[in-house]
Protein backbone atom coordinates (compact mmCIF):
# COMPACT_ATOMS: atom_id res chain seq x y z
CA UNK A 1 0.00 0.00 0.00
CA UNK A 2 1.46 3.47 -1.21
CA UNK A 3 0.86 6.71 0.31
CA UNK A 4 -0.05 10.24 -2.05
CA UNK A 5 1.68 12.72 0.20
CA UNK A 6 -0.48 16.51 0.05
CA UNK A 7 2.19 19.69 0.75
CA UNK A 8 3.56 17.58 3.36
CA UNK A 9 0.69 17.30 5.24
CA UNK A 10 -2.51 15.46 3.61
CA UNK A 11 -1.72 12.24 2.51
CA UNK A 12 -3.83 8.93 1.62
CA UNK A 13 -2.97 5.11 1.46
CA UNK A 14 -3.75 3.96 -2.24
CA UNK A 15 -2.72 0.69 -3.24
CA UNK A 16 0.70 0.92 -5.08
CA UNK A 17 -0.69 0.03 -8.91
CA UNK A 18 -3.06 2.45 -8.65
CA UNK A 19 -0.90 4.92 -7.24
CA UNK A 20 1.39 4.70 -10.25
CA UNK A 21 -1.88 5.30 -12.56
CA UNK A 22 -2.41 8.36 -10.98
CA UNK A 23 1.38 9.26 -10.89
CA UNK A 24 1.39 9.41 -14.46
CA UNK A 25 -2.17 10.93 -15.16
CA UNK A 26 -0.99 14.03 -12.53
CA UNK A 27 2.73 14.40 -13.82
CA UNK A 28 1.03 14.55 -17.25
CA UNK A 29 -1.26 17.10 -16.29
CA UNK A 30 1.38 19.36 -14.30
CA UNK A 31 3.42 19.22 -17.38
CA UNK A 32 0.89 21.07 -19.36
CA UNK A 33 0.50 23.42 -16.62
CA UNK A 34 -2.69 22.56 -15.63
CA UNK A 35 -4.32 22.86 -12.19
CA UNK A 36 -6.82 20.34 -10.69
CA UNK A 37 -8.64 19.06 -8.11
CA UNK A 38 -7.77 15.84 -6.57
CA UNK A 39 -10.18 13.74 -4.66
CA UNK A 40 -10.51 10.81 -2.32
CA UNK A 41 -12.62 9.13 -0.15
CA UNK A 42 -11.27 8.96 3.77
CA UNK A 43 -11.09 5.53 5.26
CA UNK A 44 -13.73 4.86 8.16
CA UNK A 45 -10.79 4.32 10.71
CA UNK A 46 -9.77 7.99 10.09
CA UNK A 47 -13.14 9.35 9.87
CA UNK A 48 -14.45 8.79 6.50
CA UNK A 49 -15.65 11.38 4.96
CA UNK A 50 -13.89 12.92 1.43
CA UNK A 51 -10.92 14.66 0.88
CA UNK A 52 -10.11 17.43 -2.48
CA UNK A 53 -7.09 19.15 -2.89
CA UNK A 54 -5.80 21.30 -5.38
CA UNK A 55 -2.92 20.21 -7.66
CA UNK A 56 -1.21 22.74 -9.59
CA UNK A 57 2.42 23.06 -10.93
CA UNK A 58 4.00 24.51 -7.40
CA UNK A 59 2.43 21.97 -5.42
CA UNK A 60 4.48 19.73 -3.14
CA UNK A 61 3.60 15.87 -4.28
CA UNK A 62 5.32 12.89 -2.90
CA UNK A 63 4.45 9.06 -4.26
CA UNK A 64 5.53 6.37 -1.63
CA UNK A 65 5.55 3.13 -2.88
CA UNK A 66 5.69 0.14 -0.64
CA UNK A 67 6.92 -1.98 -3.12
CA UNK A 68 10.17 -1.99 -5.35
CA UNK A 69 8.86 -2.66 -8.81
CA UNK A 70 6.71 -0.66 -11.08
CA UNK A 71 3.56 -2.42 -12.08
CA UNK A 72 2.55 -2.67 -15.78
CA UNK A 73 0.53 0.48 -17.21
CA UNK A 74 -3.20 0.06 -18.47
CA UNK A 75 -3.77 2.55 -21.08
CA UNK A 76 -7.26 2.02 -20.43
CA UNK A 77 -6.93 2.78 -17.18
CA UNK A 78 -4.74 6.03 -17.62
CA UNK A 79 -7.61 7.41 -20.68
CA UNK A 80 -10.15 6.62 -17.73
CA UNK A 81 -8.00 8.62 -15.17
CA UNK A 82 -7.68 11.32 -17.70
CA UNK A 83 -10.90 11.56 -18.77
CA UNK A 84 -12.15 12.37 -14.93
CA UNK A 85 -9.25 14.77 -14.64
CA UNK A 86 -10.43 17.32 -17.45
CA UNK A 87 -13.88 16.93 -15.97
CA UNK A 88 -14.89 19.80 -13.60
CA UNK A 89 -15.01 17.66 -10.13
CA UNK A 90 -11.66 16.70 -11.07
CA UNK A 91 -9.48 13.59 -10.97
CA UNK A 92 -10.51 10.49 -8.34
CA UNK A 93 -9.64 7.03 -8.77
CA UNK A 94 -12.09 4.90 -10.63
CA UNK A 95 -11.98 0.99 -11.35
CA UNK A 96 -8.88 -0.17 -13.49
CA UNK A 97 -10.90 -1.40 -16.45
CA UNK A 98 -9.74 -4.35 -18.86
CA UNK A 99 -6.72 -3.10 -21.08
CA UNK A 100 -9.31 -3.08 -24.10
CA UNK A 101 -11.34 -0.53 -22.51
CA UNK A 102 -14.40 -2.70 -21.47
CA UNK A 103 -15.69 -2.80 -17.95
CA UNK A 104 -14.14 -5.61 -15.80
CA UNK A 105 -15.10 -8.59 -15.55
CA UNK A 106 -16.71 -9.79 -12.28
CA UNK A 107 -17.45 -13.74 -10.76
CA UNK A 108 -20.98 -13.16 -10.17
CA UNK A 109 -23.07 -15.97 -11.59
CA UNK A 110 -25.71 -14.48 -13.55
CA UNK A 111 -29.44 -15.66 -11.84
CA UNK A 112 -32.11 -16.72 -14.08
CA UNK A 113 -35.60 -15.81 -12.84
CA UNK A 114 -38.29 -18.03 -13.53
CA UNK A 115 -41.17 -16.85 -16.14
Amino acid sequence: MGKFIYEGGVKTEIEDRALTHLQLVITAKLRRGEPFPFSWREDSSVGGGRTTVWIHPGSSLVFKYFGSRQPSINRAWIEALAFTSNAPSGLYLVPEPSESGEAPKTSETPVSLPG
